[in-house]
């Protein structure tokens, strides 16, 4: 029976290394920084928010054009003496006017300076959304690869219980072997698959997440991230530092101290929308005045008696107010969010520090020592499954360990609005 095992062991692995190896050929194999580019170029949300910066900048060019002339002509419709209908001639009458408004306390240069100010919002919004999507990418980018690393691991674990329980299985027919150890590997064989399962399911929605990000239909296979990780160190800034370098840098919060910017420009253009604007104008008449052929000019405004704009102006100086509590608030949530994402990074270091650095090679050998050993019957089946199960739960973890690491820091590249680990 141990030849058997030992001839499976060998045999069904190398079967699954060369599906893994055709299943690697239809991945599109991405770099972070080609994973960077794509996304930059292909992203259908940053390409839609880009056409809103554009929409924005037009609203500048609409703000600052002035109102078209009104131009009116008034004819006779019969005239009784001539009898004749529309008399536009020289025994009618034709009337020719047309009036300019011109606005007053500036006006037009407070709405372009409201719109500016507008269209640079729309900006700091586009900055926010490509800041929030590239996390999104990094984040998935590096939890596919860890994913896959575990899964690679699990792969090979599970062929090798298959072939030992496909052995099992035929000792058990020929009464070498208790039921009681074919049940216990088939339950190690089902809770392995089971986890297997767990981590395809989350792989399977990652791969969907960064597929929509990139805007390409291949799944995609990290690549070259081991010398990327490396770069992740405790910053040496103090909390302080990187805390006003958020504040600094920070689109959202920038946001709201242009919603600020925008509510005093709106208060400044609602006093001036208090005074009147002036109409100027030219009149020709032909024969309906004192006069034949009467030209006058006009002047005409508003009397701000009743309506002098007091509900507009009040509205708007409240609206300051709204806007600097809200970018307060945003300003003590920037810092927070930093000094809890440096906590964070502290932490998963001190989880990181715990385990040795040849933990991992340690388990390979241990896994690989065990196998041999169960091969040659140095140890029972109880000792094969308690290792293998010790084994599987320690590499699922410990990738999830170094995913959580990763994810800690390039969520404090997130906070701060800038790449720290360049």
């Amino acid at each position: 029976m141990r030849l058997l095992v030992f001839v499976f062991f060998f045999a069904i692995p190398s079967v699954c290394i060369r599906a893994q190896t055709i299943a690697d050929q239809d991945s599109l194999r991405l770099t972070l920084q080609q994973a960077d580019s794509l996304f930059v170029k292909n992203n259908l949300l940053l390409l839609a928010e880009r056409f809103r910066v554009d929409a924005s900048q037009a609203q500048i060019l609409q703000a600052g054009l002035y109102d078209n002339p009104n131009l009116t002509l008034e004819v006779s419709s019969y005239n009784n003496e001539t009898r004749r209908v529309l008399d536009v001639g020289r025994q009618g009458q034709k009337t020719v006017s047309i009036q300019q408004l011109l606005y007053t306390a500036g006006k037009r240069n407070k709405r372009i300076a409201l719109a500016s100010e507008s269209a640079r919002l729309t900006q700091l919004e586009l900055l926010d959304l490509l800041r929030g999507l590239r996390f999104d990418l990094r984040t998935r980018f590096y939890s596919i690869y860890f994913q896959q690393q575990t899964l690679a691991r699990f792969d090979q674990q599970l062929a090798t219980l298959q072939t030992t329980v496909a052995a099992y299985e035929v000792q058990y027919k020929r009464n070498n072997v208790s039921l009681r150890e074919l049940l216990r590997l088939k339950a190690l064989l089902f809770q392995l698959a089971n986890d297997r399962t767990a981590i395809r399911f989350q792989l399977a929605d990652d791969q969907r997440a960064i597929r929509t990000l990139l805007s390409v239909d291949q799944p995609i296979k990290p690549v070259s991230v081991d010398q990327l990780v490396s770069r992740y160190r405790v910053p040496v800034q103090s909390d302080d530092t990187l805390q006003q370098l958020a504040l600094r840098n920070r689109p959202d919060l920038k946001a709201t101290e242009s919603l600020v910017q925008q509510a005093k420009l709106n208060h400044t253009l609602q006093r001036a929308l208090a005074t009147p604007d002036v109409r100027v104008g030219g009149t020709y008449d032909q024969a309906g005045s004192y006069i034949q052929n009467y030209v006058g000019l006009s002047v005409s405004a508003d009397i701000p008696v009743f309506n002098r704009n007091q509900g507009a102006i009040r509205a708007a100086r409240s609206q300051i107010q709204y806007q600097q509590q809200l970018q307060q608030q945003k300003a003590n949530q920037v810092m927070n969010e930093v000094a809890t994402s440096l906590e964070k990074i502290r932490e998963v270091e001190r989880r990181v520090q715990t385990v040795e650095e040849q933990f991992s090679t340690q388990f390979d050998e241990l896994n690989r020592g065990v196998i041999t050993s169960f091969q040659k019957g140095n140890i029972t089946l109880i000792e094969f499954v308690d290792l293998i199960e010790a084994y599987n739960d320690s590499v699922s973890q410990l990738n999830r360990l170094k995913a959580d690491r990763v994810s800690a820091y390039e969520e404090l590249n997130y906070l701060l609005g800038e790449d720290l680990f360049k």
